[in-house]
C-alpha cells in the first residue's frame, strides 16, 4: 500500500490540519493524522474530539486504504525536505510507514486507521452560504474580544446570530464588546449558536481570500465547508448574555479623529500608565483631545494632545489603554468615531467609512474609574 505526492503540497495541507491537534490529547492516536486514500484522492484528517479538520489532495496511489501517522515526526521530516516527490509506503501487517525521498528513506511507526475517532458528519443540519471575505472579516474583528474565563463558557466563543440574509457576530469579555453585522448571507434560517475561539482561529488561517463558504449546523456541531476542506467544531452549549442590553443608546457626546494617530498616541501614553489598570484619561472638548496617564507609584506621567472634531459637552473619561489600542488595531478606516454619555458608562467606537452598506462594526469599551 503506497502513494506518491509532492512534499511541499503535502506539507501545506498538513500544516492546516495540524491546528486541530490538541497539546495534551486524551488518546495517543489523537497525536496522529488520519490518511485515507480513495480513488487516488488523499484525505488528511486531524481532531482533538472538539474540533476536526479534513483536507484533501490528488495523489498517485495503487490502492484504497487508511492509516494513522504520527503528526510531529511527519511534519518535522517534511519541513526539512526541499520540494520533491516523495513516496509513502505502508506495511499492512504492522502499519509501519516508510517515506522515500531522493535523499534516502525514513521509517516510523503508524497505527491502524480504523482506530481513529470518527469525525462528525452533517446530520439533520440547516445550511447558509457566505463569501469567505465576510467570514474572515467577522472572525478578525471579533475573536480578539472573546474571554478566556472558563467559568463563563459562553463568552469564550463568538456568538453567531443568523437571521435569513443577515449575520451578526458578537464577542465580549465583559470589558469590551464587538458586534459585526453583514447582509451578505444566503439562507432562509433564523437561529443562533456559539462557536469556540479555537475553531475560528483555525478557520482564519485556512480560509481562502475570496471563495464561497457553506456553513451547516445542528444542535451539537457547526460544519464549515470550502475549497477541498471541511472543518467541524462542537458548539458551546451555553446561553449567551443579552448583549443589546449593555450597548448605550443615547450618546450625546461624539468625537471623530484619525484612527492611526489615536492608536499610536495610546501606545506611547500607556508606557507611563499604572501597569495594573493601564488607565489613560481622555479629556475632550470642542477643539482637541488630551490623552494622559500617570503612575503615582513611580512618579511617571505623560500627556499628548490630538486634533479632533467633538460635538457635545466637554468631559473626562478613563479607559484601559490596552483594550482601546487593541480595538483600534483591528479597524481599517482612516478615521474613527467615539461616542460617550457619561464617564461611568461604556464608550462606543465605530469606523468612519464612506461606503459600508454591506457590513457594520460596533465596538464597546467599558470605562475605568477616574483617579481623584
Amino acid at each position: 500500500m503506497k502513494f506518491s505526492v509532492s512534499s511541499t503540497e503535502l506539507l501545506k495541507q498538513l500544516q492546516i490540519a495540524s491546528g486541530a491537534i490538541g497539546s495534551n490529547p486524551v488518546l495517543p492516536i489523537l497525536e496522529d493524522f488520519l490518511f485515507k486514500i480513495e480513488n487516488k484522492r488523499l484525505t488528511i484528517a486531524a481532531t482533538d474530539l472538539e474540533t476536526s479538520i479534513a483536507t484533501s489532495i490528488e495523489v498517485l496511489a495503487d490502492d484504497d486504504f487508511s492509516v494513522a501517522i504520527p503528526a510531529k515526526i511527519l511534519l518535522d521530516t517534511l519541513k526539512a525536505l526541499p520540494q520533491q516527490p516523495i513516496t509513502v509506503t505502508v506495511q499492512p501487517d504492522n502499519w509501519g510507514i516508510e517515506i522515500t525521498s531522493s535523499y534516502g528513506k525514513y521509517r516510523l511507526a503508524g497505527e491502524n486507521g480504523s482506530d481513529f475517532p470518527n469525525i462528525p458528519e452533517p446530520d439533520s443540519v440547516e445550511t447558509v452560504k457566505l463569501n469567505s471575505q465576510y467570514l474572515l472579516e467577522a472572525i478578525n474583528k471579533t475573536v480578539f474580544a472573546t474571554s478566556s474565563d472558563e467559568l463563563r463558557p459562553a463568552m469564550t466563543g463568538v456568538y453567531f446570530q443568523v437571521d435569513m440574509n443577515k449575520l451578526i457576530c458578537v464577542a465580549t469579555d465583559a470589558h469590551k464588546l464587538v458586534k459585526y453585522s453583514t447582509h451578505q448571507l444566503a439562507g432562509e434560517v433564523a437561529t443562533s449558536f456559539i462557536i469556540p475561539k479555537k475553531a475560528l482561529n483555525l478557520l482564519k488561517n485556512a480560509l481562502p481570500a475570496n471563495d464561497g463558504v457553506t456553513i451547516s449546523f445542528n444542535k451539537a456541531n457547526a460544519f464549515f465547508s470550502f475549497a477541498s476542506m471541511n472543518l467541524v467544531c462542537r458548539l458551546i452549549d451555553a446561553r449567551y448574555p443579552d448583549y443589546n442590553a449593555v450597548i448605550p443608546v443615547d450618546n450625546p457626546n461624539s468625537m471623530t479623529l484619525s484612527r492611526s494617530d489615536f492608536q499610536n498616541s495610546l501606545k506611547r501614553i500607556a508606557i507611563y500608565a499604572n501597569k495594573t489598570t493601564n488607565q489613560v484619561v481622555l479629556d475632550v472638548n470642542d477643539k482637541s483631545l488630551t490623552v494622559s496617564a500617570q503612575d503615582l507609584d513611580f512618579s511617571n506621567e505623560a500627556t499628548e494632545q490630538l486634533a479632533c472634531n467633538f460635538d457635545g459637552s466637554p468631559m473626562k473619561i478613563a479607559f484601559n489603554a490596552r483594550f482601546l489600542a487593541e480595538m483600534l488595531g483591528v479597524l481599517d478606516s482612516e478615521e474613527v468615531k467615539m461616542e460617550f454619555s457619561t464617564p461611568s458608562r461604556a464608550g462606543i467606537l465605530t469606523p468612519v467609512e464612506e461606503n459600508s452598506n454591506d457590513r457594520e462594526i460596533l465596538m464597546l469599551v467599558m470605562p475605568v474609574m477616574l483617579n481623584n
